[in-house]
């Protein structure tokens, strides 16, 4: 059996932000390494140096405007329907206890009674949205550093750019290496979890880790109503086709660009 765990409109929000992520990590690491034969590589496939430089300028104003239609929509939601606290992507104590406890598990302690949300996607959520901010404000300064200069002080730009280069090897580090194993390699989800490519997932599987969310929606009488078919076998192939392939160009970038770094003109 199957449960229901995100709608359309979210699992589009995560595959236009998977792809374009994908794109500017590609992008930014052909330029960044563009005096090293991978980095060069990279930049072939792209077009060349120059043309990297026009994808990810155009890529980054689609992210900036794709994190304006979430903010959109996080606010309609808020404010059209009443979401219980445990529905909420919000951080709280509750989830300092629940990361020692789970941390108390590893190690032979009783496992922690998660709800529909774990403290790890809240971080995933909340380190997107300070990493958007982030890359998204030191990225317009370097869209056009001409007329960046014309209000502020020229070092800002070699500031902005360093911001910028650090965000974004944090971000790829974070989504290619703590996330990807978390969402895919996890026991629970081996080889791939499906539910942001199909909207579902596994109900034993989130019995046993999300008990508290399964107990919720047997009180408030929802849980009959999130039950759903599987998807079509062409769909779940397909679905791990993409999702296996963004996994293994990640790893292959965050492989890459270790072994080439100290080639690297900084």
């Amino acid at each position: 059996m199957r449960l229901k765990r995100f709608t359309p409109t979210q699992k589009a929000f995560h595959a236009l932000l998977m792809l374009s992520f994908l794109i500017q990590s590609v992008t930014g690491m052909a330029r960044m390494y563009i005096e090293t034969s991978w980095g060069q590589m990279l930049a072939n496939t792209l077009g060349g140096y120059d043309n990297s430089l026009v994808i990810h300028k155009a890529v980054g104003i689609f992210m900036l405007i794709l994190f304006v239609c979430h903010l959109i929509y996080a606010i309609f939601i808020l404010s059209t329907r009443k979401l219980a606290k445990e529905d909420s992507l919000m951080p709280g104590r509750k989830d300092f206890r629940q990361f020692l406890s789970h941390m108390r598990w590893m190690i032979g302690g009783q496992a922690p009674r998660f709800d529909r949300w774990g403290y790890w996607e809240k971080f995933d959520y909340w380190a997107v949205f300070w990493g958007m901010v982030v890359l998204g404000v030191t990225g317009v300064m370097l869209y056009s550093p001409l007329d960046t200069s014309q209000y502020f002080k020229g070092w800002s730009l070699n500031v902005a750019l360093w911001v910028h280069r650090i965000e974004a090897a944090l971000a790829m580090l974070h989504v290619f290496l703590i996330h990807f194993a978390i969402a895919h390699l996890r026991r629970h989800n081996f080889p791939m979890d499906r539910a942001m490519f199909s909207g579902d997932t596994d109900l034993e599987s989130v019995e046993e880790e999300r008990p508290a969310w399964i107990d919720r929606l047997r009180v408030t009488g929802e849980l009959d109503q999130r039950i759903v078919t599987d998807a079509p076998v062409i769909s779940i192939v397909l679905s791990s086709i993409i999702g296996l392939s963004a996994v293994a160009m990640g790893i292959y970038l965050v492989v890459g660009g270790i072994l080439n770094i100290n080639f690297v003109n900084w």
